[in-house]
């Protein structure tokens, strides 16, 4: 009785220290206002800071399709911004009309 309850314990002790990792998502649009980019950008870096992942979408509308150099440079900026407290751990790729890539923290 006396080894079950510290075994308990011990197994309670261990789930109280553990942290949940969350996938967060941000979404995109390939023209994007500079502010707009801004306040997504913090958003992603508090993501990190908590230890969270993060999946970046960027979604196409209408004739942006036929533009696709534009979102592909945006995700080069985003990768480059957050190079330093953030790793590419799924590449972008496409599904359908969006983008879709995902970063976990360094």
């Amino acid at each position: 009785g006396k080894y079950k309850y510290s075994a308990q314990k011990k197994a309670a002790e261990a789930r109280k220290k553990q942290k949940v990792v969350e996938i967060k998502e941000i979404k995109l649009r390939p023209m994007i206002d500079d502010h707009d980019y801004d306040v997504k950008m913090r958003a992603m870096l508090r993501f990190f800071e908590e230890g969270d992942k993060v999946k970046i979408t960027l979604r196409y509308r209408g004739r942006e399709m036929a533009h696709q150099e534009i979102g592909t440079k945006l995700l080069d900026k985003v990768k480059a911004a957050v190079a330093e407290v953030a790793k590419v751990e799924q590449d972008a790729r496409f599904e359908g009309r969006q983008v879709v890539m995902v970063l976990a923290p360094r």
